[in-house]
């Protein structure tokens, strides 16, 4: 067999695990958009909806897990190829910890309606940052896909964004409990809420610092946005 078509083979390889990532990338995102429409609404279904698709985003994570076991063990990679299949490793780490946090969101949502918590409460502060949250980790998939260093800076320097929506959800609940104490369960419940979108928002951002390490060969975590802009020249 020539050279060229083991590398023909080995290219099919990495093509076909990078777009199981995204597949699995594609449910988690779904998750977390539709954990929020079921606190939005209080619903039941669609929380329950929520928790059956984790069972499928934790299947994929093994089954590309296995997958890249087997490439690493078969090509014994490289350079940039290992670095692409590290980074998937990562990536698949990172986007099983979103269906989580998605799932977390769909728990909290039956324990309130379980509780018979009002609907008056304001979920709607929370929809901001969801918002937030699903748009950096669409923008991360997508600088994946690519392999866009560029997409992946833009990831970078929103994160802040997400953090400061928190903070500021925070400040509000906690104002809510304290002009209302029959509130304070539900309100609690809602800071959970509120800090699973943070952690998918810090999520998405270790997908995109994993693009930059593929592409550039440099570690990037813990570095501030201008360092990053420096490594990326």
């Amino acid at each position: 067999m020539t050279d060229k078509h083991l590398s023909t083979q080995f290219d099919a390889e990495l093509a076909g695990i990078s777009t199981r990532v995204l597949e699995m990338g594609g449910i988690a995102e779904s998750q977390v958009a539709q954990a929020m429409v079921a606190l939005r609404h209080f619903s039941a279904e669609t929380a329950e909806q929520v928790l059956r698709q984790e069972a499928r985003v934790n299947q994929l994570e093994m089954e590309i897990d296995r997958e890249l076991g087997a490439i690493i063990a078969r090509r014994q990679p490289t350079a940039r190829d290992l670095r692409l299949l590290i980074a998937v490793h990562k990536a698949i780490a990172n986007l099983e910890r979103v269906g989580d946090e998605a799932a977390r969101v769909a728990r909290v949502v039956q324990r309130l309606i379980a509780s018979g918590a009002s609907t008056r409460l304001p979920v709607a502060d929370l929809r901001f940052e969801s918002e937030l949250a699903v748009a950096q980790l669409r923008r991360a998939l997508d600088a994946f896909a690519r392999l866009d260093t560029a997409g992946a800076l833009e990831v970078l320097k929103h994160d802040d964004q997400i953090d400061r929506e928190f903070e500021g959800l925070l400040r509000k609940l906690i104002t809510y409990m304290m002009e209302d104490p029959r509130t304070i369960s539900a309100s609690i419940d809602l800071v959970f809420v509120a800090k699973a979108i943070e952690r998918v928002g810090d999520h998405a951002k270790n997908l995109a610092e994993a693009v930059i390490y593929v592409v550039k060969g440099a570690d990037v975590r813990h570095a501030t946005v201008a360092e990053v802009e420096s490594a990326l020249r």
